[in-house]
């Protein structure tokens, strides 16, 4: 059904760095392309520089120097011949100059046009759409509020607890709970400020907040003659305020008719846009199974790797052939899924100390493998993880005939997968599955706050024998083999000093 053709593309440039860099960069060598990295300072010698078959340096570690910068990567675009451009996620992959500056290059953007973006990638813009389609919505307003004085008139229009959120950007980002009006005041400054440091746009809109929902977000392809399909769906509801943490496909709450039902939602939203390739239509489902539209992501997602597992497609191939011109090779009725799929997202941050990012470098990786285990990763043993951008090292991903089995194989490859050198949030993911709530379920968009809120007294490291094991096993293999890097450390090992501070990390949304 996807059988392999001759590369329409000669050469694409990759407008990112880290993991998905390096996913696309994959993608590009599987189909006959060549695959063009582009990289800031403390990025010259990354993985994703490694693999590519050139490179060009774009400026320093600011991403507002770098990988921000339109016109660097436009300019290599250029003189390394590209005739396509990837943008990954995070950075310009919701930016519309990007589409326009590619178009005005004659480069071809890998993904929606600028128009389409413009219609999706602004919440408030979305929520016009999404009325015109017929697609249900939580409650609040439609367009951006502001006078900070209007904000009280339509706070108490909606009812409190309400959720102050920017129109642009994501993850996390500029967006607030408010419980009561006397907290609105404090929160809209701060939301707005934040928003504004983030995306450069401080404006911010109101929606009722739901309590306890689950976070389900449709998978969506479009090519450009019109046919549009979804992928099934994804539970991302296990969050850390509002940010994704643990990915799942499909939900366990999600049957066969809301699916369909929530699908064909979705569908109806990106033919209303005018929408092309890969994008993602966000929902948050309540108790009693109504669903609700939150916002579209026009891009690729970090977590679409759940969907490849249970669909067995590949979604950045498709990508490229949409964008190339070809139709979509796959109808609705030959999209099945299969088993199931979750990911965890590794990152470089120390749960112990309110997350806090922990720059440094990799002394040893060693990274799990077995029946069902994928990983994509971006980083390597030897590796100093920058304290410039978001920190993810990589996404693990397992999958398994139905969910029990998934979260053993995660469980267990958890248990195998070893990081010396930096803190990370290995040993966070590998308390959360042996929750007893997590396996059979049993969770929401505020299930993993309260969790984290329980757990505040219980150990996160290990004992300090076991600290002073896995260094001396490090150092030994270090001294008698000579090597540079310990290439075989325990199984489980304690967190490192961490370096760096949090104003130094720029804003990757985690979506």
């Amino acid at each position: 059904m996807l059988e392999f053709v001759e590369a329409m593309f000669r050469k694409i440039l990759i407008a990112n760095r880290g993991e998905i860099a390096v996913r696309i960069a994959r993608a590009c060598h599987e189909m006959g392309i060549a695959a063009v990295a582009v990289y800031s300072e403390v990025d010259r010698g990354s993985l994703h520089v490694q693999l590519a078959d050139q490179a060009y340096p774009i400026g320093p570690a600011p991403s507002r120097e770098s990988y921000l910068s339109i016109e660097k990567i436009i300019d290599v675009a250029r003189r390394a011949g590209c005739d396509a451009l990837h943008p990954g996620y995070g950075f310009l992959a919701e930016n519309a100059d990007l589409p326009r500056a590619c178009a005005e290059a004659g480069i071809t953007f890998i993904g929606p046009s600028a128009e389409a973006m413009e219609r999706l990638g602004s919440k408030t813009a979305a929520r016009h759409v999404a009325i015109q389609a017929g697609v249900p919505m939580v409650p609040g307003t439609l367009d951006p509020i502001e006078d900070p004085a209007r904000a009280h008139v339509v706070a108490n229009e909606i009812g409190f607890p309400l959720l102050l959120k920017a129109v642009a950007g994501g993850g996390g980002k500029g967006m607030r709970v408010v419980e009561r009006e006397a907290e609105l005041d404090d929160s809209w400054r701060t939301a707005g400020s934040e928003a504004l440091n983030a995306f450069g746009d401080g404006r911010l809109y109101m929606e009722r907040y739901l309590p306890s929902p689950r976070h389900i977000e449709i998978q969506l392809l479009a090519d450009n003659e019109g046919h549009c399909i979804y992928l099934g769906e994804r539970e991302c509801s296990v969050q850390r305020r509002h940010q994704k943490v643990i990915e799942e496909a499909p939900s366990s709450v999600v049957e066969p008719a809301l699916r369909q039902e929530m699908g064909e939602a979705a569908v109806r939203l990106a033919r209303a846009a005018g929408y092309q390739n890969a994008g993602t239509a966000e929902f948050l489902v309540d108790e009693d199974g109504r669903f609700y539209f939150l916002e579209v992501n026009t891009r690729l997602q970090v977590e679409h790797p759940v969907t490849e597992a249970v669909t067995s497609l590949d979604l950045v191939k498709l990508q490229i052939r949409i964008a190339a011109g070809e139709p979509l090779p796959i109808r609705q009725e030959d999209v099945i899924l299969r088993g199931h799929a979750m990911e965890c997202r590794v990152y470089a941050e120390d749960p112990d100390n309110h997350f806090f990012p922990s720059p440094g470098k990799i002394l040893s990786m060693r990274l799990p493998e077995g029946p069902g285990i994928r990983n994509d990763v971006g980083v390597t043993s030897g590796w100093t993880v920058p304290g410039d951008y978001d920190p993810i090292l990589g996404k693990l991903i397992a999958w398994g005939a139905d969910r029990e089995e998934a979260v053993a194989r995660l469980t267990r490859a958890l248990d195998e997968y070893s990081v010396v050198g930096i803190k990370t949030n290995l040993g966070l993911f590998r308390r959360l599955l042996r929750d007893p709530e997590f396996a059979r379920g049993a969770i929401h968009t505020r299930w993993l706050d309260g969790w984290l809120s329980r757990a505040e007294g219980a150990p996160a490291t290990l004992p300090e024998e076991e600290t002073a094991a896995a260094l001396a096993a490090v150092l030994w293999e270090a001294t008698t083999n000579g090597s540079k890097y310990a290439t075989r450390p325990p199984a489980r090992v304690s967190r490192w000093k961490r370096e760096g501070r949090a104003d130094q990390v720029d804003n990757q949304p985690r979506r």
